[in-house]
This record gives structure tokens, C-alpha cells and sequence, in this order.
């Protein structure tokens, strides 16, 4: 190899091993770094902050260069092993043995983590070679993205598969592995992420798990419905579940009755009213949570496409998809089926209605068993709506109580059977709302 040659190589490798350190220090830096450069030199700010708001242009820049340096080298050096092997595939076979441990430990390793361990030095060069490269090569990388998305199947990235949210992620990932992140917090990053591609559909409480009121109840029965079920914010509905009147708030329910003592049995529900907000079911759950802090909201109701009312949604779950399931202290495991007498049990929701049956030893009807499955789901359908502690239904003889609800959506958790045979005198009244 002729001394022009391997300066040639030596000056390619260098220059290539400088963009990969490029890489991992723009890939590396915070814009508080650019806030803090800012103070000490606003024209090296300015080379950086251009290259942090728009990385990906930058970095497909530099990719490309950085290839073009390392195919040029290795080209170089295959041409002047030919002086040396009498065989072409020898000296290719040996000229691409070296090069790739050589541009491994050059550009590969170690400029990789010299950019990343001193990012604050290495930062400003790396964007003003960065923001002049993109200058001249620029539109040539935009056309060869371009070209790649066209043969690529599927929708490809406008700005280059590189800097995106999946190398973020990786990163996530790496940190984790090595116990930088620790394994909740490595969750619930990636919870943040998939927020964006999260439906409100997904989140929602359904259309037939809502506790709501009509409009035309008292504020007693408003109150009463409130404590019972414990929820703050209740759907107050007109002629059905699809005509949604507004939202009854127990704070504006409780001061009028506190005020007034009187309108407990005078004033209806609907007169007292917050104006409700709907949301479309295909609306992604992060520009939601958006809105809802702008426009300080905590309960949605969900539309479907024909208008009609799909289910509801709060803050909180959203929420509860980036932080996991919030439990209170009371959400304990529950038996399926606990007998508290001869004539009582304590039975989960869950439980399979034919196996209730089965303990019982009743027998159930087809249409006692169609369209549900469990316990809960039986005390559902014949209810008309979603149960609530004290709502209760008969079953053969037995009293179907709910009992307690658990968790931040307050679903029933357990309910009470009781037999209400002529020999027992205990009748479990059926409350209405």
C-alpha cells in the first residue's frame, strides 16, 4: 500500500470515527445543556440548538457520510492487497477481515463512547460539521429516504428510520439492562409511548359498567346514589343512555341541599347540571389528556360513530395506563364462594353463574344463562344497569345482594346470598334509586 493511500485510509477512518462520536453526543444531549451554552456563548448555542430541534435531518446527514467514508477506506485497502495476493478473492476476503476490525474498534467503539461520555465538548463541533454537511448533502439524503420508503413495505418515516421514537426506546431498554432504570420505571416509560397509539375506546369505562342517574330523580336520590356507589361525578341521562344531559357533581348536589334543606325533596337532578364534554372513541388517549389539563376536565363521556354513547372516561385512567393499576386498601382477594351460615354466602362477581348453580343445586333456565356468564353479569342484565352496593335481585328463592365495591372505578366486588325461603323471616329489600 502506497503512503498516499494509507493516509488516505487513516484520514477516512478518522473522519468517520469523529461522526459516529457525532452521533452518540447529539443523540446525548439535553436542551438544558443548550440553555446552559447559551449563557457562556450564544454562536456555539445557536449550532447546537438548530441540530437538537431538528436530529434526525442532522443525523441522516452524517450517516451517510460516515458509510461513504468507511466504504471508500475499505475500497482503498482491497485495491492495494491485490499487489499482494495472486488471488482477487484473497485479497478481498482479507481486505474486508481487516477493515471490519479495524472500523469495529475505531468508529464502531471507540468514538461511540468518547461522544457519548463527553458530549459537552464534543457537541459543537459535531453540529457545526453537522449543519454543514446537511447544507451541501442535504437534499441528495432527503432522495435517498425517499427511495428507500418507496421499496420498503409499509409506511416508511419521512425523516429516515433514525432518531426516532424505536432508538429512544432502545435506550430504554439498554438502560435498562444494565440497572440505570429500574424495572417500574422502565414500564412505565414505555406506557408514555404507547399513550400515543392508545385509543380512548381502549381505556374507557363501558357503556354497560356506567352508574348513572336520570335527570328527572331528586337531589335525596342524586345524594343517596352518590354515597352508595362513591363516585363524585355521575352522568345525569333524559329519555335513555344516549341522550346525556350534563354531569351532576356531589359537591354542587350537597352544597344546594346544605344551603336549601328543602330542595332534598323539591329540586330535581337536572337542574343542577355541569355542562358534560364528549369525546370521539377513536381520539388517542394522549391528546385527550391533553385536553382534559387544558381545559381542566376529569370525566368525558365517549361517543361512537353514529353519536350514540359508547362508554365514559376520567383522567384517571389514562393516567392508571402510564402508572398501573392504582389499588386502594381494601382490594384483597376474594374467595369465590365463602359460607357465612347454612342460609348465607359471600360469593366473588366472577363467579361462573352455573357454577353458582351447581352449589346451590339449582337449575337454571336458558334464558337465565344466555348473554351472561358470571354472577355479576347476571345482576347486570335483570338490573338494567351496572349494580351498586344494596342493589339486589332474586334468583330461585335467594336474595342476590351487592355488597362492597373495590378499586378507583368501584366495581362490585362481592355480593350476598341469602335464602328467602317461607322458613326464614330475613328478606333483603330491593332498594331503588
Amino acid at each position: 500500500m502506497t503512503i498516499n493511500a494509507s493516509l488516505s485510509v487513516v484520514a477516512l477512518l478518522l473522519f468517520a470515527g469523529f461522526l459516529a462520536g457525532s452521533e452518540s453526543a447529539i443523540n446525548s444531549i439535553s436542551r438544558v445543556f443548550v440553555e446552559e451554552l447559551q449563557v457562556k456563548s450564544s454562536r456555539a448555542a445557536g449550532w447546537v440548538q438548530k441540530v437538537v430541534k431538528e436530529p434526525a435531518r442532522y443525523l441522516n446527514v452524517i450517516l451517510f457520510v460516515r458509510k461513504a467514508c468507511e466504504l471508500t477506506a475499505t475500497v482503498i485497502v482491497a485495491e492495494s492487497f491485490r499487489e499482494f495476493f495472486d488471488s482477487n478473492l484473497a485479497s478481498m476476503a482479507s481486505a474486508i477481515g481487516l477493515m471490519l476490525v479495524i472500523s469495529y474498534v475505531v468508529v464502531g467503539v471507540g468514538p461511540r463512547t468518547l461522544g457519548k461520555q463527553h458530549a459537552g465538548k464534543w457537541i459543537v463541533p459535531a453540529c457545526f460539521v453537522g449543519v454543514l454537511l446537511s447544507k451541501i448533502l442535504g437534499p441528495l439524503t432527503t432522495l435517498l429516504i425517499a427511495i428507500g420508503n418507496a421499496i420498503t413495505p409499509g409506511k416508511g418515516f419521512k425523516s429516515g428510520p433514525f432518531a426516532n421514537e424505536a432508538e429512544l426506546r432502545d435506550l430504554v431498554d439498554q438502560a435498562h439492562e444494565r440497572g440505570l432504570v429500574e424495572e417500574s420505571e422502565h414500564e412505565m416509560i414505555h406506557s408514555v409511548f404507547e399513550l400515543g397509539d392508545t385509543l380512548v375506546r381502549e381505556l374507557m369505562v363501558p357503556r354497560t359498567e356506567m352508574v348513572w342517574i336520570e335527570g328527572n330523580k331528586n337531589l335525596r336520590q342524586g345524594l343517596s346514589l352518590a354515597l352508595r356507589s362513591g363516585f363524585t361525578r355521575i352522568p345525569v341521562i333524559g329519555e335513555n343512555l344516549d341522550t346525556i344531559l350534563g354531569i351532576a357533581y356531589v359537591k354542587d348536589l350537597a352544597k344546594r341541599t346544605h344551603e336549601y334543606r328543602e330542595s332534598e325533596q323539591t329540586e330535581l337532578v337536572k337542574e343542577h347540571l355541569r355542562k358534560a364534554s364528549f369525546v370521539p372513541e377513536t381520539k388517542t388517549a394522549s391528546e385527550l389528556l391533553k385536553e382534559m389539563q387544558r381545559d381542566q376536565i376529569h370525566l368525558a363521556i365517549v361517543v361512537d360513530e353514529y353519536g350514540g354513547t359508547a362508554g365514559l372516561i376520567t383522567i384517571e385512567d389514562i393516567l392508571e395506563e402510564i402508572v398501573g393499576e392504582i389499588a386502594d386498601e381494601y382490594d384483597d382477594d376474594v374467595e369465590e364462594i365463602e359460607w357465612i351460615s347454612e342460609k348465607q354466602a359471600r360469593v366473588s362477581a366472577r363467579l361462573h353463574l352455573e357454577d353458582l348453580a351447581d352449589n346451590l343445586q339449582l337449575e337454571l333456565s336458558e334464558e337465565e344463562l344466555q348473554d351472561v356468564d358470571t354472577v355479576g353479569g347476571y345482576v347486570a342484565k335483570v338490573l338494567g344497569r351496572v349494580p351498586i352496593p344494596g342493589s339486589a335481585v332474586k334468583l330461585h328463592g335467594w336474595a342476590i345482594t351487592a355488597e362492597r365495591p373495590v378499586g378507583r372505578r368501584h366495581r362490585i366486588a362481592t355480593f350476598v346470598l341469602e335464602n328467602q325461603n317461607d322458613d326464614l323471616a330475613t328478606k333483603v329489600p330491593v332498594e331503588e334509586v
